[in-house]
């Protein structure tokens, strides 16, 4: 009988690596995710709308939304439009409608910012007017009616 050097395969060796691939895809998909999200979040037109106690929400499909900012700017259904482009815009939306199958016309709803001057809110008025829509409903923030003592 011979003692002689007996020859082991080493065992497992702990991994002292880590893997990044799974942290890799989840910030793939995220970077995916805001990627999509961004032009939404970008494109929403923040106004200070004036408050009224008698405030109601309109849901229609009929409708024509133009909001004024603080600057003067307006924009047509988000989109921002120098004014000879705002009032060819409404003549269209206005033509289209009446040729339309039950030829109503929509309605116009006005979100104008809270510093916006009347000037500029007649002028859009008098566009609406010119291009033939002559429902104009003005969007304000709903106010909570002031308790009585």
């Amino acid at each position: 009988m011979s003692f002689g050097r007996i020859e082991r395969t080493p065992g497992q060796v702990p991994m002292s690596d880590i893997n990044v691939t799974p942290m890799v895809d989840v910030m793939l998909v995220l970077l995916v995710i805001f990627i999509i999200t961004a032009p939404f979040l970008a494109s929403a037109l923040h106004l200070s709308l004036p408050k009224a106690e008698s405030a109601q929400s309109n849901a229609s499909a009929r409708v024509v939304r133009v909001q004024l900012n603080a600057q003067g700017q307006i924009f047509l259904e988000d989109k921002p439009l120098p004014w000879p482009e705002f009032a060819k815009a409404l003549r269209q939306r206005a033509t289209q409608a009446a040729s339309s199958e039950d030829g109503s016309l929509p309605e116009v709803q006005l979100q104008a910012d809270a510093d916006v001057a009347y000037g500029r809110v007649v002028e859009v008025m008098d566009l609406a007017q010119l291009a033939g829509l002559n429902r104009i409903g003005f969007v304000t923030e709903h106010k909570p009616a002031a308790s009585k003592p």
